[in-house]
């Protein structure tokens, strides 16, 4: 029996062949870093090349779901927008009933109630993305949620999703992530994991700082390029220390 047909059906070992299909979907698409500063998180997403004739604001790997809350996604960007058009509704449906702005947990947790409602019954498929939900905490205090296709949704100090390389990313910053971190080192260090995968530096990098109160900037590429140049200089020095000593 070819337990990949049906989404609804274990195979006998136990795996729903066709939610891994969907988590291959995310590691073939655009890789997705954030951090988590002392007072920001910073997104930074790859930006695949694009068409030459092809406006470039249209593609958007960051996105708001609400005054407090910011996303970015890897995978599927078609069920990327059907997945954030959902959130956003039920956000401004939780507005409306509560008179209040929901929690990022909350997001994230409406996220993966979604993403898991698809993995159960039959004539759907999974949702083919990860997201990275970013915002504050009712305490003042960032957070960084992520969900994937399975369902689950977890909170991170930092995290990749996306690309060939995640493993690797994720061990980047697992050796370079400090507690309390300023906001120029938190970028720094999601520019420096996102030149491991992007081939022309700031040009096919996309960088958000969500502030206090959940306040997004989306970074200009000459700010970003001036980071890129000065960790370049600083890996050609560093290049050049070694060699000195080795002779």
């Amino acid at each position: 029996m070819s337990y990949d047909r049906a989404i609804t059906v274990f195979s006998p070992d136990g795996h729903l062949f066709q939610v891994e299909y969907a988590m291959e979907a995310v590691r073939r698409g655009s890789t997705a870093v954030g951090v988590r500063g002392k007072d920001c998180v910073v997104l930074a997403v790859e930006r695949r090349a694009l068409a030459k004739l092809q406006d470039p604001r249209t593609i958007r790997k960051i996105v708001s779901i609400d005054e407090r809350s910011v996303l970015a996604f890897a995978g599927l960007t078609a069920d990327a927008r059907v997945l954030i058009n959902k959130t956003r509704v039920e956000a401004q449906s939780y507005r409306l009933t509560c008179e209040d702005a929901p929690s990022v947990e909350y997001l994230a947790r409406y996220i993966a109630r979604t993403q898991q409602k698809y993995t159960q019954r039959g004539g759907v498929r999974p949702f083919g993305i990860a997201t990275l939900l970013a915002g504050f905490s009712e305490e003042g205090k960032p957070v960084l949620y992520q969900t994937d296709p399975a369902g689950t949704h977890s909170e991170w100090k930092a995290q990749v999703i996306g690309g060939r390389n995640a493993k690797s990313l994720r061990e980047f910053l697992e050796k370079n992530w400090e507690e309390g971190m300023e906001e120029e080192k938190a970028v720094r260090i999601g520019v420096q994991a996102l030149l491991e995968v992007v081939d022309s530096g700031a040009k096919n990098m996309e960088i958000c700082v969500v502030r206090t109160g959940g306040k997004k900037e989306i970074m200009k590429e000459e700010d970003v390029d001036a980071i890129v140049k000065d960790i370049e200089k600083e890996a050609e020095e560093g290049k050049s220390k070694t060699s000195s000593s080795d002779e």
